[in-house]
């Protein structure tokens, strides 16, 4: 049961970010005109489109997905802090506190259990058990 669970979670996680990838190619004029309002140089776009599709699909594979939920999240609140700081108006403060939540939520995920004893065991000393990893115990 958790596995489905756990792709269904991850899947959601990257409907969020390969649309807004592709987006960010498809139609870069808005995006580009938001970024200059905020001194973003517009430069970086083609980066961030290529950053949020990529670090999607391995959100949604499981593929290094611990490495690209950390670096989402750090994306999420560095959004947050760049684009959403004007508090006075409601809908900038929600995208504010949404963007904090999904990277909080990245965070844990970057934390959680891989999905599968072949994806995301970069990080796991095979040499212990995965308790013993998970625990700190020696």
């Amino acid at each position: 049961m958790n596995r489905p669970i756990n792709f269904l979670g991850r899947g959601l996680i990257a409907l969020l970010f390969v649309p807004a990838g592709i987006a960010k190619f498809a139609t870069p004029g808005p995006f580009l005109e938001h970024m200059a309002a905020h001194g973003v140089p517009g430069v970086l776009l083609p980066l961030v489109g290529v950053f949020e599709v990529a670090a999607g699909l391995s959100i949604l594979t499981g593929l290094f997905s611990r490495y690209s939920a950390v670096a989402l999240a750090l994306f999420c609140v560095a959004t947050a802090a760049i684009f959403h700081l004007n508090f006075a108006d409601h809908a900038e403060r929600t995208l504010f506190l949404k963007d904090l939540a999904i990277g909080g939520g990245l965070f844990v995920l970057a934390t959680s259990w891989p999905i599968s004893r072949y994806l995301d065991d970069a990080t796991f000393d095979k040499a212990r058990p995965r308790d013993a990893v998970l625990t700190g115990a020696s």
